[in-house]
């Protein structure tokens, strides 16, 4: 089959590709989410940051005590929190508070209401230009006119780019390959049938009633060069930051990627791996076919996972490390897994008393 060129038009150069093109005023804000507000409504805001990253143009919300001290350093213009928080916050006046019941509900609701201003607000790109003569494109991709493609870029039948992605010189996108809006492939990446990059990370939060509130996803997928990733792969994009995967990775077939997620560079994943959201994975890093990382969990560089192994706790140290155990009721499991950690003490221990008492030469003849 014959691949052919197809001129599109692309994101102007001056544009950034995450650039958010929303500008909301906090009272507004306010008024779609039915809170409450501690400070001036007049505040301008054009993202929605976490607390630790946050700038005076963004707004943050806090839905855990755990991270609360993070309120007393954060630099956001606004943060979505509760009644109690915001009775403790007097030493930051400076800081404009959103005050609901339920922050953690406020912010899905305000990734919604953000996500339908960015699709209203955004204007078309400013600058248009065509595929480079030697880009190969088959007819029946589609690919978004503000799409962006480098030179070399080949990419097979029935693919899909959407507006504002970003595919780097020498990628080659083989069938059936979705490129999601605003996320970025480097250089001389290979990406095999069934890659999905970009679709929605799998974010909710209950309402009063038990129901699920979808909460947007709000960030990208930013892939580095010489990076290949398998048939039938998902990437999900960021709820708010991106998920990231640097240079060089290896990722095999029928790999699930959460949202929020960060692979360092040169490491590799073999099929079946499952990493949830926001897990971090060093550099240099391999994981066995099958196992499973457990979201939050920060893996050091050189950190080797054998097949089928479940990580339940971040690593520090570099080394091979393995992880079986049978599923149980999980009251049982903890009280199981607590005594397997003692197995080696005892063990070292019956073998003191066997030495004491001369039970290891068995019956006197």
């Amino acid at each position: 089959m014959v691949l052919v060129c197809r001129p599109l038009k692309v994101l102007g150069q001056d544009r950034a590709v995450n650039k958010s093109f929303v500008q909301a005023r906090l009272a507004d804000i306010v008024e779609v989410l039915g809170a409450s507000l501690q400070g001036s409504g007049d505040l301008v805001l054009s993202r929605i940051s976490p607390l630790a990253s946050a700038e005076k143009d963004a707004i943050s919300f806090l839905s855990h005590p755990r991270y609360a001290h993070e309120l007393l350093t954060t630099r956001a213009g606004a943060v979505i929190v509760s009644p109690e928080a915001a009775a403790q916050l007097k030493d930051r006046p400076d800081l404009a508070l959103v005050v609901t019941p339920e922050p953690y509900l406020g912010y899905a609701r305000l990734t919604q209401w953000w996500a339908q201003e960015a699709r209203d607000q955004q204007m078309e790109a400013d600058q248009q230009a065509g595929l480079s003569s030697n880009s190969l494109i088959h007819p029946t991709s589609v690919i978004h006119p503000q799409a962006k493609l480098g030179e070399g870029v080949r990419v097979g039948p029935l693919c899909v780019i959407e507006r504002f992605a970003v595919v780097g010189a020498g990628t080659w996108l083989k069938s059936h390959v979705t490129v999601g809006e605003r996320c970025v492939i480097g250089e001389n990446c290979i990406l095999h049938a069934g890659v999905v990059v970009g679709a929605d990370g799998f974010g909710f939060a209950k309402d009063s009633e038990g129901h699920w509130v979808k909460i947007e996803q709000l960030g990208a997928v930013r892939i580095g060069s010489d990076v290949e990733i398998g048939a039938n792969t998902c990437i999900d994009r960021g709820a708010l930051v991106d998920t990231v995967i640097e240079d060089g990775v290896k990722l095999d077939n029928l790999i699930q990627i959460g949202h929020n997620v960060h692979i360092g560079a040169h490491s590799a994943l073999a099929g079946c791996v499952g990493v949830a959201g926001s897990a971090t994975i060093g550099k240099h890093c391999t994981v066995g076919g099958g196992a499973v990382i457990l979201g939050h969990l920060s893996l050091a560089d050189s950190v080797h996972i054998s097949a089928s192994s479940v990580v339940t706790r971040s690593i520090s140290v570099a080394g091979h490390y393995t992880g079986f155990f049978p599923i149980d009721e999980n009251a049982h499991w903890e009280k199981n897994a607590a005594a397997l950690k003692q197995l080696q003490r005892l063990r070292q221990r019956i073998l003191a008393l066997e030495q004491a008492t001369d039970l290891s030469k068995g019956p006197s003849a």
